[in-house]
């Protein structure tokens, strides 16, 4: 069975930081490209960066510069280091994984940027 566990969210004033983290079971983790999406009220499901297999990163527009992905295949983790929030990074936060057209998500994790 395939679990995807965030962890790490929680409430932050603007211009602070959190860190999130996925562990992940039941996969191949050093195959899987790895990534962590979000979703605001309202707004669609979008992808915030990208970790593949040989840890070539990809990020959104939004959070380059600000945010880092990194994966840690000895301990089938993916994480996601967010420094400078904004209010607008406010969404649930999504653990992606994905191999060969094989989607997995996580719960999801709330994270909250106040003004």
């Amino acid at each position: 069975q395939v679990q995807l566990v965030e962890s790490g969210g929680g409430l932050v004033q603007a211009g602070g930081s959190l860190a999130l983290s996925c562990a992940a079971s039941g996969i191949t983790f050093s195959i899987y490209t790895m990534a962590w999406y979000r979703q605001a009220p309202g707004k669609q499901r979008e992808l915030v960066a990208s970790i593949a297999r040989d840890s070539t990163t990809n990020y959104a527009d939004s959070v380059k510069g600000r945010f880092i992905i990194s994966r840690d295949n000895a301990k089938n983790t993916v994480s996601l280091q967010m420094n400078s929030l904004k209010p607008e990074d406010t969404a649930v936060y999504y653990c992606y994984a994905n191999y060969r057209w094989n989607p997995y998500w996580g719960q999801g994790a709330q994270v909250t940027v106040s003004s």
